[in-house]
């Protein structure tokens, strides 16, 4: 394995930018917010995305330059347990173009509900942690559908990288930067924007300990999958494994400094935190960075450095939360 080169890094940085270009107007640009927990913290409240959750600017950059290179192009299928097959909805719909998203059984009915609310076909009768991806790849081969991969496509991943532009444009120099992982779509596009950006802010990634095969990879040097569906409040991250593409940036290239665990109970008083102390609506996935900065996982950051934590979504059961908030 080697590190990326300064010129591919630059070529992909490129891509990041065009990819700002394409989305703006179809996205909204989050804000970077500090915090009353301390100084050096600051949050990027990817919830307040458009359909809640960061998944809307990879899957508007995929959608728009799939358009620009097949204008005829018949549709667009995905698999998703749910924040990636509302947003590729949602650009379907913008653009004219039917969307077929491949769900596992038992996802979150708000997010179904979510995928709905765009006109998109849902499939979900039979479909599970282990053949989701199958199923998406036979509906694009049978019914000419182009696959929009939620993680492993470099138009989601520039897409997501949008989010590292954003936040070096309004705190140039953070200390780090901390993401959920699952697929790895989100850390590879911040990771590949920041490396050239601000080559001094490590980027650092969290996942649940029982579903660590991002850390696993990672510390290992080689892809390390998972052999069953991990039981996790962060849904969002229940991936196999990182994509390839994801690998060759999070792993190969070495722009990703760590990924560290949190436990089911650590996640939980994240979520607290977020919504009693931080006064936001997220989803527990996205409470997967704040879990790691309170239990001390991550850098503490300073004023003139600060740490950045990505908030990925806000699509949450809210049963679900209640009784998290209660119990």
């Amino acid at each position: 394995m080697s590190p990326l080169a300064e010129t591919q890094k630059v070529e992909h940085l490129a891509q990041i930018r065009g990819a700002a270009v394409r989305i703006n107007g179809h996205v909204r640009r989050t804000p970077l917010l500090r915090t009353d927990i301390a100084t050096g913290l600051m949050v990027k409240p990817e919830s307040l995305q458009r359909t809640g959750s960061f998944k809307a600017r990879g899957a508007f950059n995929a959608v728009l330059s799939l358009l620009e290179r097949d204008p005829g192009v018949a549709g667009v299928v995905t698999h998703s347990s749910g924040n990636h097959g509302q947003a590729l909805a949602c650009a379907a719909k913008s653009a004219g173009l039917p969307a077929t998203i491949v769900v596992p059984e038992g996802v979150t009915p708000a997010k179904v509900a979510g995928i709905r609310s765009f006109g998109a076909t849902v499939v979900s009768d039979g479909v599970n942690f282990d053949n989701r991806e199958t199923i998406a790849e036979e509906i694009a081969r049978t019914q000419r559908l182009w696959l929009v991969h939620p993680y492993d496509d470099w138009d989601v991943v520039h897409g997501a990288g949008t989010v590292g532009l954003e936040i070096i444009e309004d705190a140039p120099t953070p200390g780090a930067i901390v993401v959920p992982v699952g697929g790895g779509g989100q850390i590879s596009g911040i990771a590949l924007a920041v490396s050239v950006l601000s080559p001094g802010t490590a980027v650092i990634g969290v996942e649940p300990q029982g579903a660590a095969d991002a850390a696993d990879s990672l510390h290992s040097g080689a892809l390390q999958s998972l052999d069953a569906d991990p039981i996790t409040l962060a849904e969002g991250v229940k991936s196999k494994s990182i994509g390839d593409r994801n690998f060759d940036v999070i792993v190969a290239g070495g722009l990703v400094r760590d990924i560290v665990t949190v436990s089911e109970s650590e996640l939980t008083d994240a979520v607290r935190v977020a919504w009693m102390r931080l006064k936001l609506a997220i989803e527990p996935t996205a409470a997967l960075a704040l879990a790691a900065y309170l239990t001390g996982k991550v850098p503490a950051g300073t004023a003139e450095h600060p740490t950045v934590l990505v908030l990925s979504g806000g699509n949450f059961d809210p049963a679900a939360v209640a009784a998290l908030l209660t119990g």
